[in-house]
């Protein structure tokens, strides 16, 4: 079944199927009115003589020159005038992206296009059309040269009228676009951490006391709460409940797990909420109001409340990625765990064994790390069209970043699960949790146990993928 595209209601989960899996979409019969309702509000301002910015005359300094030419032409020229992308070919799923939160904010009708031009779109989004799209060159106060490069490659013979050029480049489409990806992605590199910290617990035979659900009775931040549950859930059954702990308290990396997971899951849920939003929202200028059969001039296009979303979720991943390089390299180290160094297959072996899968957790946790830095504070030189364009989001840098931070980090939990399993099974293979046994299985499916004598495993690019399609997470 398509999904309905009605301007108001289109989630993550369905942005991201149509992106990923070439969902077939169509307009809502109340979205084709509502649009219609908009262009008919458009025509007669217009008709009246009114001054409309991009409608009747140009954009940015040149809002003070009137649109003297034929319509089709200058919306053409409005286009070609913004292709200025730099920099490699955004992937397809980026594009699809891309258009369905174009086609979706068409159909809310308050950018006062055409159902025709909205429609447009939906039959590319149907046919398979992925126009190149270049990722640098946006500074976020909408994707403009991203979205002209997107409105070159659809509009082929289509005679855009008036306003339409402005419609398919006055919008975030790339970021939001992005961004519902990468929400989806670091959902499930969450879930992916929280198993592997879990399974770190039971390699290191740490004390399970800091998951009482007392901690966050005493401390009621909605995602402490949750990834207690979950942690307790993951280790249900698990020999840790039973043992006698063999510290009073372990590494601030294990004993902190639920505060600094909870951490980064309230700061997913905040951007998820922000996204949620954005999906649904006008994002541009100028807005039609058709109960007041008006056209302002706003600056919808200001997505901070994006960019910034962005930026907190990627402060907050950066401690839960550290810990875990933390976590991998206690559990290396004899003096810490009291199995062999290394986690060699027994002690006083010469080699090497898994310690140097240490160091390459380290350097894909700083690696990540330095993607956090805050980018929506940003601020151009307001030199930029006479000073008129005097402050940017950043936003398509901070989806990228998440983007980029979310793919690095799944690389740092699969060096963790590797090293967490080899470490179970020098424990014997104790009585394991009912969500880490399982996670223990998937693993050693595609990573054995490292004997005496033999090398690292060659690639851990299975154990990656475990963890970027949420196999992990799942039940």
């Amino acid at each position: 079944m398509a999904i309905v595209l009605t301007g108001g209601d289109l989630t993550i989960e369905e942005a991201v199927r149509v992106a990923r899996d070439a969902e077939q979409v169509e307009l809502a019969s109340a979205a084709l009115e509502r649009m219609r309702a908009a262009r008919t509000v458009v025509e007669e301002v217009v008709g009246r003589g009114e001054e409309i910015y991009g409608f009747t005359t140009g954009v940015g300094m040149r809002k003070r020159f009137a649109v003297d030419e034929e319509m089709a032409g200058f919306n053409r020229m409005l286009i070609a005038g913004h292709l200025i992308g730099q920099g490699p070919d955004a992937p397809d799923e980026v594009v699809r992206a891309m258009m369905t939160v174009l086609a979706n904010g068409l159909a809310r009708g308050a950018a006062g296009a055409r159902p025709e031009l909205a429609q447009l779109v939906v039959d590319a989004l149907n046919s398979g059309l992925t126009p190149r799209v270049r990722l640098l060159g946006s500074v976020g106060q909408a994707d403009l040269s991203a979205n002209a490069d997107l409105a070159a490659g659809l509009i082929g013979g289509f005679e855009l009228d008036a306003g339409e050029g402005l419609a398919l480049l006055n919008t975030n489409a790339l970021s939001t676009g992005l961004a519902a990806l990468a929400v989806l992605d670091a959902g499930r590199l969450l879930d992916g951490l929280d198993v592997a910290a879990s399974l770190d617990l039971e390699g290191f035979a740490g004390n399970p006391g800091v998951l009482h659900p007392a901690v966050a009775a005493a401390r009621p931040h909605p995602g402490l709460r949750a990834t207690l549950v979950r942690l307790r859930g993951l280790l249900e059954g698990s020999f840790l409940w039973e043992a006698t702990p063999r510290n009073l308290q372990d590494p601030l990396s294990f004993r902190t797990v639920a505060q600094v997971h909870g951490a980064a899951r309230d700061a997913l849920g905040y951007l998820d909420g922000v996204v949620a939003v954005e999906l649904n929202a006008h994002q541009g200028n100028p807005l039609v109001i058709v109960e007041e059969e008006r056209i302002l001039s706003v600056g919808n296009f200001d997505v901070v409340p994006l960019a910034a979303a962005l930026d907190f979720l990627r402060i907050a991943l950066a401690p839960a990625l550290t810990s875990a390089a933390e976590r991998s390299l206690k559990l290396l180290q004899a003096p810490f765990t009291g199995l062999p160094e290394g986690l060699g297959a027994r002690p006083g072996l010469a080699e090497p064994a898994l310690s140097e899968l240490g160091a390459a957790a380290q350097a894909i946790a700083a690696e990540a790390r330095l993607l956090a830095q805050p980018v929506s504070f940003e601020l151009a030189s307001t030199s930029q069209h006479e000073g008129i364009e005097d402050r940017t989001t950043m936003a398509p840098l901070a989806a990228r970043r998440l983007r980029e931070m979310v793919d690095l980090g799944a690389r740092v939990v699969a060096i963790e699960l590797t090293i967490a399993t080899q470490a179970v099974d020098l424990r014997g293979r104790p009585r394991l949790g009912a969500g880490t046994g399982r996670a223990y299985e998937l693993v050693r499916e595609r990573v054995p146990f490292t004997g005496a004598g033999e090398a690292l495993p060659a690639d851990l690019e299975p154990v990656v993928e475990l963890v970027r399609r949420g196999a992990l997470g799942e039940e």
